[in-house]
């Protein structure tokens, strides 16, 4: 294991600033992997990877699947309908018995917060969050910043506005973490009903009206409504919520400066987003997702053992 990272990733909160440029440094060698006729290097031949995913989950989930595959691994994939977790089998009795197959590694979607941290504690497998309740994405949050670093050229100094739902997002924690670390301001915009209790403890701004937002930022991360973990009681209804709180062209048009629009997806189109800045110029949704599989191929890199200074080597597939 390096110590660079430590055994598990859970979470963004307890990562250094040193840490997390790491990680988007890692990432970069990786991201020429995928443009290439064969996308595959040897950097984990020999590993065994287990996807567990206790959530549904397309993006991540696939996401990961490429990282791992790229990288040479061998991965299995489990999910909980299909799997003793739906006979009552426990989390830590399932991830034992994959243990004892002589995984490596585990990563874990579930929607209790806390479990990647709980299972990692009890495995000696090296655990990586995919999602935990509304705790941390993690490496959502870290493919966010290596997209606004790709376009900017910098994470210091930004002005990002976090907007939508920030009650029930992951994203939003992992990011918050994450940009305050690297030097940027950091700012949340939604309906009260959605916005944490205290939110602005966390070193945020608090902005009430998405006007603000749009005029104070360089970037805003839209995030979609959780309408899964919502109970009722927290919106009047979405037309509503597009009119007060959509990012709309008509909005954008009137912003002082050309705003980078990111969304972790998956979208409401026409709810928090319109389909035409979705699609538009300025949007780095796409981008997102091809980061997305360079950032977690660092990641597992990292956590495999792999030296910082040998990754450009990996991406060349001259590691052997």
């Amino acid at each position: 294991m390096t110590a660079a990272l430590g055994k598990d990733l859970v979470g963004l909160e307890e990562l250094s600033a040193e840490q997390l440029q790491l990680i988007l440094d890692t990432a970069e060698p990786f991201k020429e992997v995928s443009e290439r006729q064969i996308k595959k290097v040897p950097a984990l031949r020999g590993k065994t990877i287990v996807n567990l995913f206790f959530e549904a989950s397309t993006r991540t989930r696939i996401s990961f699947e490429f990282a791992e595959k790229r990288l040479s691994a061998d991965t299995v994939n489990v999910a909980s309908s299909g799997s003793s977790v739906s006979k009552g089998e426990t989390l830590v009795d399932t991830a034992r018995n994959l243990e004892a197959m002589r995984i490596d590694m585990v990563v874990i979607r579930h929607g209790a917060s806390g479990a990647a941290q709980f299972l990692g504690r009890r495995i000696r497998s090296n655990v990586i969050n995919a999602g935990d309740g509304k705790h941390e994405h993690p490496t959502q949050g870290l493919l966010d910043m290596l997209t606004l670093r790709d376009k900017f050229g910098r994470i210091r100094g930004l002005k990002v506005a976090i907007c939508g739902d920030i009650l029930h997002s992951r994203v939003a924690r992992s990011n918050i973490w994450g940009l305050l670390k690297l030097g940027a301001e950091v700012a949340v915009c939604g309906p009260a009903s959605l916005l944490p209790r205290n939110v602005s403890e966390l070193g945020v701004t608090v902005l009430p009206r998405i006007e603000d937002a749009i005029q104070w930022a360089d970037a805003l991360n839209v995030l979609r409504l959780q309408l899964e973990r919502m109970q009722g009681g927290f919106l009047p209804s979405l037309r509503e919520y597009n009119r007060v709180f959509g990012v709309t062209t008509e909005r954008l048009a009137r912003a002082p400066k050309d705003l980078v629009i990111l969304h972790p997806g998956p979208m409401n189109r026409g709810v928090e987003i319109d389909s035409d800045v979705a699609d538009g110029p300025h949007s780095v949704i796409l981008p997102q997702v091809t980061n997305g599989v360079a950032v977690r191929m660092a990641v597992l890199y990292l956590l495999a053992g792999g030296k910082p200074d040998l990754a450009v080597r990996a991406g060349r597939g001259e590691e052997r």
